[in-house]
């Protein structure tokens, strides 16, 4: 794993998008190339010079793929959605550079010139996208890590990987139990204890060891632990390779001293000025774009609705400190959504979701009114999804840290909108409390533009729509 802003990546995803970035890059010296080779020598210099001109063609491209989801890991194994979402990179894409090449007639580099770029970089892509398929989780490729411990945590964590995949690049050598504590693991992956630790993992060639001991009071090598790490071993506990491994953080291995102690949860850097400048450059400029999709949204309302109807819809939410606010919606429910006056949960082909409704609630088009609630400085543009005091009520009592969500503003979008599919329970809510503080911890500027980007991908696919 490589920690790119804060943010953990495969390093796999990483080296694709190099080599993906130096396709594009030397596709248009290619395509140039092609477009004057049988032309007299120097017919190209119109073009000169192609660095910059290949260099933006790199960039617009890498990031439409990335706001296509083409470097989200969990893509990496539907082929069809892969290709689906090539094709409709590359069309985003072309359209881009169009509109760039008009805007800006330096960076033209000719039609001919960039049909061809096109035909080379797109096989190109393929290729790379074939050899990370084939050899981004091979065996050799794999980082080889032991677990210290084989009771209950190392049961949970062997459950995790084996049962969700969601450990490519390692492989689990085997269990090391501690002496005097249960075993809960298969007796076949426990690797005999005989043997002082740092000679283990010299045998079995060991290059990381997760720390999953139930009780670290009752046994901690820390010497041989120590000697582990001064030989280059990589040492990381079993809250910190899950989050590593899930971009979340899981609420069934933390403990308090874990976030006490954590490089993270910088109150000071979520409430800085750089953010707040983020959010209010951010919402200007997607209202500067969207306004005529409200406009639509709004003729649309009264049309199926009628003159009178209410247009944007006020509820209260909880914000930062705990203190409310009201949220503004365009209004995708029926007026009398909740006559009876208890709040519910909004659920998959809810009854009360008008035929408009439907629509802009699946593209989050209804969330567009709350980039005045980001002006006003209620919310941010990216953070926790704000709930209802009801809810807040309620899963504050039954769920973990819940409440530390509120210590920051909440947000239009954030990283579990984008992870998880829209909640609309307990259970739910507990899931997105342990990617809000993933994101809470690991917060930067450069995350938040990570998030809107894929945010981008969502909303095209209707990806946590409801």
């Amino acid at each position: 794993m490589i920690r790119l802003f804060r943010h953990y990546v495969p390093a796999s995803l990483v080296l694709l998008a190099v080599a993906e970035f130096m396709v594009f890059f030397t596709s248009i010296y290619i395509g140039v190339e092609l477009r004057f080779l049988r032309q007299e020598p120097g017919a190209s210099a119109s073009l000169l010079p192609l660095f910059p001109k290949a260099l933006l063609f790199a960039v617009v491209m890498l990031g439409v793929m990335t706001s296509m989801g083409l470097y989200w890991q969990s893509t990496q194994l539907e082929k069809l959605a892969i290709i689906r979402q090539m094709l409709l990179s590359f069309t985003v894409g072309v359209v881009a550079m169009l509109m760039l090449f008009y805007l800006f007639p330096a960076a033209f580099i000719g039609r001919g010139a960039f049909a061809l770029a096109l035909l080379v970089a797109f096989p190109g892509i393929v290729v790379a996208r074939a050899l990370h398929h084939l050899f981004a989780d091979h065996e050799v490729l794999k980082q080889r890590v032991l677990v210290l411990g084989a009771g209950e945590s190392a049961r949970r964590l062997k459950d995790e990987v084996e049962g969700n995949g969601m450990a490519p690049g390692c492989k689990i050598v085997g269990f090391v139990p501690a002496p005097g504590q249960p075993v809960k693991v298969d007796r076949g992956s426990i690797i005999s204890t005989d043997a002082p630790l740092e000679s283990i993992v010299s045998r079995y060639g060991i290059e990381g060891i997760i720390i999953a001991l139930d009780e670290l009071r009752e046994y901690f090598p820390y010497q041989e632990i120590l000697e582990c790490k001064m030989n280059g071993v990589q040492i990381t506990d079993i809250t910190g390779f899950l989050e590593q491994r899930t971009s979340k953080i899981k609420l069934d291995t933390i403990r308090p001293s874990d976030m006490i102690f954590a490089d993270g949860y910088s109150h000071a850097a979520l409430a800085s000025w750089g953010k707040r400048m983020f959010d209010i450059g951010a919402s200007i400029m997607l209202l500067a774009v969207a306004w005529p999709v409200m406009v639509l949204t709004t003729a649309a309302i009264l049309i199926e609705s009628g003159r009178g109807a209410t247009i944007l819809y006020r509820q209260e939410r909880v914000g930062r400190f705990g203190k409310t606010f009201d949220v503004l919606k365009f209004r995708s429910m029926r007026m009398d959504a909740e006559r009876s006056g208890a709040a519910q949960w909004a659920s998959p082909n809810d009854s009360r979701v008008t035929k408009v409704g439907s629509v802009i609630r699946k593209y989050r088009i209804d969330e567009l009114p709350q980039l005045l609630n980001v002006l006003r400085g209620e919310m941010s543009f990216v953070g926790p999804r704000p709930e209802r005091p009801q809810f807040v009520e309620r899963l504050g009592e039954i769920i973990p840290y819940y409440n530390l969500r509120h210590k920051v503003k909440p947000g239009i979008t954030g990283w579990a909108q984008i992870c998880y599919p829209y909640g609309s329970s307990e259970k739910d809510a507990l899931e997105k409390l342990q990617y809000d503080l993933y994101y809470i911890k690991n917060y930067s500027i450069w995350f938040d533009f990570m998030i809107l980007v894929q945010t981008v991908y969502a909303v095209l696919s209707g990806r946590g729509g409801r």
